[in-house]
Order: C-alpha cells, then sequence, then structure tokens
C-alpha cells in the first residue's frame, strides 16, 4: 500500500455525541482510508451499529458493522443521552453483521497482522475484552489512535477513559503503539455555523449529520460543538497538522484520571499542539467530500 494509504477498524460509540458520526464521514471523505469494520461500544451497541450503517448508505457505501460489548468492565451506569438515533426515519431496517466486536476485531488483526490501525473514539472496552481472549492483539495492531483522557495540571477525568477506568488501563498499559488524542488539545477547535453550513449541503449525509449537529447544540443549549473524535481521526490522516510528545507511559486513576510520564522505552504518544484552524478546515473539507 502506498504510504498515504491505511486499513483502518473503527471502534465508536456513535449516536449520542455527534462528533462520532462526523468522524466517520471524515474517514468516508479521505482518500487512501480502506475503512475494514465499524465495531460499536457502550450501552445500546445494536442500535449504535444501525446508525452506523445509516450513516453508510447516506454515503452510498455498504459498511461492515460489528455491535460489540454494552456493559463497561468497570461497572460504571451508561451515559446515554436519549436522543441517539431519532432523526434517522425507519431505523430498525438497518442491519449489521453478526458476532461480537471483539471476536471480529481479533479475527482480523490475526488475518492481517502489522496491517491494521484501530482507531477508538469511544470507551475502550472492546479493546480490553479482545486483549482478555487473545493477548497477541498487543502484537497485531498496526498503530491505535484514541480519543480520551485529559493531560495537565488542571486535568480531570475525561469521559471515555472515565465510562470504563478497567478498560483504559488495560489497553493503554498492554505495550500496543497509541497515539492519545486528549480534550485540552480537541477543545482548541470548535465546529461553528459557517462549517455547519458546508457540511449541511452536502448531500444526502451531509443533510443527515447537519440534523444531527443540530441536535446536539440543541440539547447543551449551544451553537457550536467541538469535533473532539474527528481531531483524534485526523491525527492518523494529517500528521503534518499535530505535534506529538517523545514515548512515554500513560497510567489510569480509579476515576478515569490520566497521567503521561515520557519514558524512551514506552508505546503511548500524546499529541501535545495543532493547527486549530487547519484543522477545522480539514475535517470539514473531508465530511463535505464525504457527502458528495
Amino acid at each position: 500500500m502506498a504510504a498515504d494509504s491505511h486499513r483502518v477498524i473503527l471502534d465508536t460509540d456513535i449516536g449520542s455525541d455527534v462528533d462520532d458520526a462526523m468522524a466517520l464521514a471524515l474517514i468516508l471523505g479521505t482518500p487512501g482510508f480502506d475503512l475494514v469494520a465499524i465495531h460499536t461500544v457502550y450501552g445500546d451497541t445494536r442500535l449504535r451499529a444501525q446508525v452506523a450503517r445509516r450513516y453508510g448508505a447516506l454515503s452510498g457505501r455498504d459498511l461492515t458493522v460489528v455491535a460489540g460489548t454494552a456493559e463497561p468492565l468497570s461497572g460504571r451506569e451508561v451515559w446515554w443521552a436519549g436522543h441517539e438515533g431519532t432523526l434517522h426515519e425507519n431505523l430498525e431496517a438497518e442491519t449489521f453483521a453478526p458476532g461480537s466486536a471483539p471476536e471480529d476485531l481479533i479475527e482480523r488483526l490475526r488475518s492481517n497482522q502489522g496491517e491494521l490501525d484501530v482507531v477508538a473514539i469511544g470507551p475502550l472496552t472492546n479493546l480490553a475484552a479482545a486483549l482478555e481472549l487473545e493477548p497477541r492483539i498487543v502484537d497485531w495492531i498496526h498503530h491505535l489512535w484514541v480519543m480520551g483522557g485529559w493531560f495537565g495540571a488542571d486535568a480531570e477525568p475525561e469521559h471515555n477513559f472515565k465510562s470504563d477506568d478497567v478498560a483504559a488501563r488495560a489497553v493503554l498499559t498492554a505495550g500496543i503503539p497509541t497515539t492519545i488524542t486528549a480534550i485540552e488539545i480537541t477543545r482548541q477547535v470548535s465546529i461553528t455555523d459557517p462549517l455547519l453550513q458546508r457540511i449541511r449541503a452536502a448531500g444526502p449525509l451531509g443533510a443527515a449529520l447537519g440534523a444531527d449537529i443540530e441536535q446536539w447544540w440543541a440539547y447543551w443549549n449551544e451553537t457550536w460543538n467541538v469535533p473532539h473524535d474527528p481531531v483524534a481521526v485526523l491525527t492518523l490522516a494529517r500528521p503534518d497538522l499535530f505535534t506529538v510528545s517523545e514515548r512515554g507511559r500513560v497510567a489510569i486513576g480509579a476515576d478515569g484520571l490520566s497521567t503521561f510520564t515520557p519514558d524512551p522505552t514506552g508505546t503511548v504518544r500524546i499529541v501535545t499542539e495543532l493547527d486549530a484552524p487547519a484543522v477545522a478546515e480539514e475535517i470539514t473539507a473531508r465530511i463535505v467530500a464525504a457527502g458528495r
């Protein structure tokens, strides 16, 4: 494959915060990305799988989607916004692949060792479950790209890591080559009305995504949102827009609080800087490309 080509598995809690759907659209609009499979996680993963399938259909793609683990390993109650999938008519008609996401992940990695990038933009429950079943996937994943955490002196527990701190700890200390984009980075980027209008004009996918974005804005009584997950995906697609740390190790506290310690023997890097205007533009342009 060409140097800028990537075979990707997306692990997502699509349907709550609209940024997961935006991340999926970004992937669909990125030349050189081969989306091998989508795995859903956290809460009603079957509904999330149907939402993912619907976005594939809106872009003219027949996506392979497998529902994953519903309950966090931490036992923490699932946060559910209540609007998941409500703007998509006849969503129950969307079918998805049989099986479970952790087992599907293992088999795809086994058959494509060192070739697949895993992009994880929700709680890390599916990956932790897969690790428990088959520890060798540590060596089979080409690279793991994570949206999660909050690093720095003023850090607080972030949703993805807090929702399943047990899974985050298992995955991020396993030795997998990993790049983490945390919320002190993603919060530097915002999607505002001019960008939303460009997205809404991008065919059926853009219209549906635009409606979901506006629903999310209304949920928080805002007129903008932070595209956390698309920013994380873009670290793979456009690494030139980001600065990353040296190698290190990440520790996850019992409440999901994350800390990073530089260590040349570690396998984790965290994003430390980004070009915020360029990132916002690139996210929008790739979503528009997917819609057209």
